[in-house]
C-alpha cells in the first residue's frame, strides 16, 4: 500500500479542484522552501522504501473492482481539508531538548516503550474530542517519529492505547510481530498529503 502515488493525488486534487471551483491549467509551481516544515527529511523513509513507490505504472490488481466496491463506487471522496481544527491527523515538531514522557499502554507488549517527546500543549487528533487520538511526535534534526493510539493526559500523567518509534532515514522493517500506533500496522506520518504534493 505506497503512499506517494501520483494517481491517488490526481483523484484527490480533482476533488479539491471541484469542490473550490477551481479549474484550467496550474501555474507554476509554488516556492515550498518558504514551507520547510513540509519537508522535514530527505522522505519519509528512503526512496527505496515502500511508502515512496509510484504506483501508476504498475498493473492494476486483478481484484481491484471487488476492492473498490468493497469501499463503495457511489460514495465520494472526502479529505479532511478545512479549517475546522478537528480534521485531518496534524503532527507535533520536537527535538532532542523536548523533554521525555513515561506513556502507560493498554497493549504495553504491543508498544516500544521508550519515553516519547511530548510536547507541553501537544496536537492531537480530533482537536480534544473523542475517536482514534492519534498524536504524532517528529524530530527534524534526527529524522526519528513517534507516533500514539488514543493519547490521553489524566492525572498528571499520559497514557495511550499502543506507541510506536520509527527511524524516518531506515528502511529496517520491525520484526517483533505487533502492530504500530495505526491499527493497520504502518506509521501514520508518511501517509499524509504534503503540501508541495498538493500544490
Amino acid at each position: 500500500m505506497a503512499v506517494r502515488r501520483p494517481l491517488r493525488f490526481a483523484a484527490v486534487l480533482a476533488l479539491v479542484a471541484a469542490s473550490f471551483g477551481v479549474g484550467g491549467p496550474v501555474s507554476a509551481a509554488p516556492d515550498i522552501s518558504r514551507y520547510p516544515y513540509r519537508n522535514p527529511c530527505p522522505l519519509p523513509f528512503p526512496a527505496s522504501n515502500v511508502w515512496n513507490k509510484p504506483v501508476d505504472k504498475l498493473p492494476v490488481r486483478t481484484d481491484s473492482a471487488t476492492l473498490i466496491a468493497t469501499m463503495g463506487v457511489s460514495r465520494d471522496v472526502h479529505p479532511d481539508f478545512g479549517t475546522f481544527a478537528g480534521y485531518g491527523i496534524p503532527y507535533n515538531l520536537v527535538s532532542a531538548s523536548t523533554p521525555r514522557s513515561t506513556v502507560t499502554f493498554q497493549w504495553p507488549s504491543e508498544s516500544d516503550r521508550v519515553g516519547y517527546p511530548i510536547p507541553a500543549s501537544p496536537k492531537i487528533e480530533g482537536a480534544g474530542a473523542s475517536g482514534d487520538r492519534h498524536l504524532l511526535m517528529l524530530d527534524q534534526s534526527s529524522c526519528r517519529l513517534w507516533e500514539l493510539f488514543a493519547a490521553s493526559f489524566t492525572g498528571g500523567h499520559w497514557t495511550a492505547g499502543s506507541g510506536a518509534t520509527w527511524d524516518l532515514r531506515s528502511n529496517a522493517l520491525r520484526t517483533d510481530g505487533w502492530t504500530s500506533a495505526d491499527a493497520a500496522g504502518l506509521p501514520i506520518y508518511p501517509g499524509l498529503a504534503r503540501y508541495d504534493e498538493v500544490a
